[in-house]
């Protein structure tokens, strides 16, 4: 493996260890989210470029869980099957303490968009639209967690000496809040704070920022910590190379250096 390709996992575990959980406890939907110290550590493993970023940090939480003295890991990615059609599949069966855990692994973006829904989970929506923290949470309580208690899973249980009487369910649900350039003191009572970390503006808003620099990072990248080590583009130039995710109706993650040095996230979006 290159040097630079071992950098660059490097980056993206750090930033993954570094994103903190989007709530704490079991304070949205009574999903309980699994108690883990983000310790920051090297990581020595090839994972292929290919895969999409969600399959990406899977790998990233199969190794994290692998440094942790209680934990061990049981199965992942277990593809549950009726007659050949697969119902779904669950991330992980661990033991922590000897006690069984199904985990299910998720990494999100969302902007907040007061127009959209009526309470403060509802106002969360993906960059382009197309999906809501809420729909996530629903699919989840809904579709995900509930697999476990079918008879195809339970069948496949006993092959590994588990009943779901005993597996306690938890959520590993992190995620990069974004929230409007002109209204940045929201204040969140239900999601965790911490995970907010940069704005988004649209293509009107962006001559306010002419004397700032930009990068695009690509997807494996979004959830890097900005560093100055990158190509930085000029206001025009950014323009321009936008225009690209414009046409595709695609709202890219973006870095921003400010005229004192100052690095955010943004994402730029197309609606």
């Amino acid at each position: 493996m290159t040097h630079q390709k071992t950098k660059d996992i490097q980056k993206r575990y750090d930033g993954f260890l570094q994103t903190p959980c989007l709530w704490n406890g079991n304070s949205v939907y009574g999903l309980n989210q699994l108690k883990i110290e983000s310790n920051s550590t090297k990581i020595d493993i090839k994972i292929d470029e290919k895969i999409r970023l969600g399959k990406y940090i899977e790998r990233f939480v199969s190794y994290q869980l692998a440094q942790e003295k209680e934990i061990s890991i049981v199965c992942e990615n277990i593809q549950i099957q009726r007659e050949k059609i697969t119902l779904g599949e669950l991330d992980c069966i661990l033991l922590k303490e000897d006690k069984p855990i199904h985990l299910e692994v998720i990494y999100k973006f969302y902007l907040y968009d007061i127009s959209v829904g009526t309470s403060e989970i509802e106002h969360f929506i993906g960059p382009n639209r197309k999906d809501s923290l809420v729909e996530k949470l629903n699919k989840l309580k809904d579709k995900q967690l509930p697999l476990l208690y079918s008879n195809e899973c339970v069948s496949y249980l006993k092959t590994i000496n588990l009943n779901t009487t005993n597996i306690e369910q938890q959520v590993y649900f992190k995620g990069q809040l974004f929230v409007p350039y002109l209204d940045k003191n929201i204040q969140l009572s239900v999601l965790n704070k911490d995970c907010i970390v940069g704005f988004y503006i649209n293509k009107n808003q962006l001559a306010q920022f002419k004397g700032c620099k930009f990068f695009i990072p690509n997807k494996k990248d979004w959830i890097v910590i900005p560093h100055k080590n990158v190509n930085w583009l000029t206001l025009d130039n950014f323009n321009q190379a936008s225009e690209v995710y414009f046409q595709r109706k695609s709202s890219p993650l973006c870095w921003m250096k400010k005229q004192n040095g100052e690095l955010v996230k943004i994402f730029l979006v197309w609606w």
